[in-house]
């Protein structure tokens, strides 16, 4: 009885014991701050979040027996956070302990009072707390204020915890990064460290020493455009923030409201993002930085360029070529390539039609390294590389803006999705090698610059061609209106398969507008030929083509005297540029008002250069046994002779001053009932001194008569029938914009009979050797 008695109050005791010993532990356990007075730490006791989610503590790696460190991990020691004492571990059996010392550091010491590890601030009072916060955080604070003198989110080790900050400072240097443990089981610091980098268009780096490992590609805002599985799920985590020119710091975090999660840089230099399995009380990798070989720093040296799916993954950029062969073909790509043919950046090759720089698009592409910024749209991306004989390549990012790079092109990716393109600068010949992997039914190509797009996000910006973006109907085939990813609004102009305007007319046009850039000239932005398609994308321009408001009574009240007079003087200036001011020689050979497109201001801009030609320098005037063009805008000598020149352009011009001016259709003129063309007319009115009966009513009220007299002479002069007698386009400036300039009297027009007109269509029809482009007639909606 006795004994079962002893044995009952031994029970109880242990049972009490336990029962205070848990309590004990717990409510340590609990505690989240260290005090100077009332708290010292030691092994086995653990300080916590007040959350309950991160403990610091005293901890001995898994595969060692001796070493005891002080750490923060999150839920189970299996998964540490942070290292206080990384490379002055607790060497001996005894247990170490924390505490605030007597100058307010916190610090940890051996069993010897040695201390091992001190946050080490200086000029601190003694009145000091130590706190875990919630996010892992461990703060050193004073009590009076609560000013943060120290925090182990500025100190961290291999891990990268929500609420963190990396930064940099650009002006001093100073770095928070991360830097990983030496082996699995020793935490000391590693071979490589993690830190944002290239603060003109930051990254994220992983360094080997001194040597760049891996990086993520610039941030755009949003994701780090390398990384080309960083999409929307990102968008609420990641951001990247800077303190101004004069702080030079810029910060980048993430936070997650809804998740657990963190990255981690593990000893083999490898970025693991992880995330807690509450299931099996551990942390899942989730995602790797280094996936393949290509994602290695460098993988195929300079101008290489690395696709996991290839084999071999190597390969040169078009029209580089490995700059050792033998090492190339045995798998060791560090050399990486050279140019085959040097570039031909200067001023006499810019202005040869047959020679000069482009660039070669690369899509879906990780950016090359050491990009610099200019805050730009993307059309003057490539103008401003173009233009800087230094520059080799260039890519926009609507986040970034442009990217312009000036030395070897290091670290560059294909990736099967995501990224973005980059286009390379190389030399004519290339060009027209890369364009005839694309066109098998062009043999020779002159191709200086292009911009490929991908069908597919051509028909996402098109709703896939709905018949309700459909903006106008030709013989060419339809234009659309688009807008792409990035909220730019595009015309999209499909030729049909049976269109009148084939390969050649499509080349044409892409070679022409490809070189030239003037305010008073449509913006071409790109073309697409993938399997029988052939595609051009133009900037959209949302007050259709000029016919549509000459031509249609409601809209001819809106266009006054000025704002005809301002289209005028913006025709001729854009065919100006062609004939005299761009470095090509350029006649449209096709102008007419459906070919001339109005922005949201009604300045207008030349289009549709499928029937354009490209003239030498030392050329004036060619001959053609293929006519193209519209009916009542070809000039005689064009239409009967095939003798074209920028006269023949001029003619065209002429034809266009009347028909606005007038508001009456040159090709369809039924009003005189002598049969009389708009030229003819216009001729008959003029010899009478009855001009104004010419007039279009909406602007004949004007107050400046003899301004569009004026401009009446000057059509005439432009559409005499021998091209010598017609003025250039400098002369025609000139006159429009000068009252004292005396006009010399014009001659009889050309085609003056309508009948005349017809039986030039007719001969031309006629003639097996000749053909006139009746196909080019369109009736745009706008774009």
């Amino acid at each position: 009885m006795l004994l079962h008695f002893i044995r009952a109050d031994i029970h109880i005791l242990v049972f009490l014991l336990v029962t205070l010993t848990s309590f004990c532990y717990v409510a340590t356990s609990l505690l989240d701050t260290i005090t100077s007075s009332s708290y010292i730490l030691k092994d086995p006791e653990t300080l916590s979040s007040n959350n309950t989610m991160f403990h610091l503590g005293f901890f001995t790696p898994s595969n060692s027996s001796t070493f005891t460190y002080l750490g923060i991990w999150y839920m189970s020691k299996s998964s540490l956070v942070w290292v206080a004492n990384r490379n002055q571990p607790i060497k001996d059996s005894s247990s170490g302990h924390l505490k605030i010392s007597e100058d307010g550091n916190l610090v940890v010491m051996n069993q010897q009072n040695q201390i091992l590890w001190s946050t080490n601030v200086t000029n601190i009072t003694s009145n000091t707390t130590a706190q875990l916060q919630n996010t892992g955080n461990l703060v050193l604070q004073e009590n009076t204020t609560g000013r943060i003198l120290w925090q182990s989110f500025q100190h961290p080790a291999n891990t990268f915890l929500p609420k963190m900050e990396l930064s940099t400072n650009e002006i001093t240097g100073q770095r928070v990064k991360l830097t990983s443990w030496r082996t699995p089981s020793d935490p000391s610091i590693g071979d490589f460290s993690m830190s944002l980098e290239r603060l003109n268009i930051p990254q994220v780096f992983i360094w080997r020493g001194t040597q760049p490992y891996w990086r993520s590609g610039p941030w755009n805002g949003q994701v780090f455009i390398g990384i080309p599985t960083m999409n929307t799920n990102y968008l609420d985590g990641f951001y990247l923030d800077g303190e101004g020119p004069n702080n030079g710091t810029y910060y980048l975090s993430y936070n997650y409201a809804n998740t657990t999660m963190m990255y981690v840089l593990s000893p083999d230099g490898n970025f693991h993002e992880t995330y807690w399995d509450y299931a099996k009380r551990e942390w899942t990798v989730d995602w790797f930085a280094i996936s393949s070989e290509c994602d290695f720093y460098g993988k195929c040296g300079p101008f290489g360029s690395c696709d996991p799916t290839n084999s071999p993954i190597c390969s040169c950029l078009r029209g580089f070529e490995p700059r050792n062969a033998q090492e190339w073909s045995k798998g060791n790509w560090s050399s990486g390539c050279v140019r085959k043919e040097p570039l031909q950046c200067d001023d006499r090759v810019r202005n040869n039609s047959r020679g000069g720089d482009g660039f070669v698009r690369l899509q879906n592409v990780k950016v090359p390294d050491f990009s610099q910024w200019m805050s730009s749209i993307a059309y003057d991306c490539r103008t401003e590389c173009l233009a800087n004989c230094s520059c080799i390549a260039y890519a926009y990012d609507s986040g970034i803006g442009c990217m312009l790079w000036t030395g070897n092109l290091i670290d560059i990716q294909k990736f099967s999705m995501g990224g973005i393109d980059l286009y390379i600068r190389v030399p004519s010949s290339e060009l027209v090698k890369a364009f005839q992997n694309h066109v098998d039914d062009i043999s020779q190509v002159k191709l200086q610059e292009h911009s490929l797009f991908e069908l597919e996000k051509l028909a996402t910006a098109t709703n896939n061609f709905h018949s309700d973006n459909k903006l106008g109907q030709g013989g060419f085939g339809s234009v659309y209106k688009g807008r792409l990813e990035d909220g730019q609004e595009i015309a999209v102009k499909r030729l049909s398969k049976t269109s009148g305007q084939g390969a050649e007319e499509f080349m044409n046009e892409v070679m022409v507008m490809s070189k030239l850039q003037h305010r008073n000239l449509v913006r071409l932005l790109g073309c697409c030929i993938e399997r029988d398609e052939k595609i051009l994308v133009y900037e959209y321009l949302p007050n259709r083509s000029l016919d549509a408001h000459i031509f249609d009574p409601p809209k001819q009240k809106a266009l006054n005297w000025e704002k005809r007079f301002n289209i005028l003087e913006g025709i001729a200036r854009g065919l100006l540029y062609l004939h005299r001011d761009s470095r090509l020689k350029i006649i449209h050979r096709d102008l007419k008002l459906s070919n001339i497109l109005l922005d949201d201001e009604l300045n207008p801009k030349i289009s549709d250069f499928g029937m354009a030609k490209i003239f030498e320098n030392t050329e004036n005037e060619a001959n053609t046994r293929r006519i193209v063009g519209t009916f009542g805008y070809i000039s005689p000598e064009y239409a009967l002779q095939g003798l074209f020149s920028e006269k023949s352009d001029v003619f065209s011009f002429g034809v266009l001053l009347l028909e606005i001016i007038s508001g009456r259709k040159n090709s369809s003129f039924h009003e005189n009932v002598e049969s009389l063309s708009l030229l003819g007319f216009a001729w008959k009115l003029w010899e009478n001194d009855n001009i104004r009966s010419l007039i279009d009513p909406e602007i004949s009220d004007s107050s400046n008569k003899e301004d569009i007299k004026r401009c009446i002479h000057i059509g005439l002069l432009c559409v005499q029938e021998l091209a010598r007698d017609r003025p250039t386009m400098t002369s025609v400036i000139s006159m429009l914009n000068s009252e004292t300039v005396n006009l010399p009297p014009p001659k009889q027009p050309a085609f003056i009979q309508i009948q005349t007109m017809l039986d030039v269509e007719s001969s031309l029809r006629n003639d097996g050797a000749c053909s006139i482009n009746y196909m080019s007639v369109t009736n745009i909606q706008g774009r």
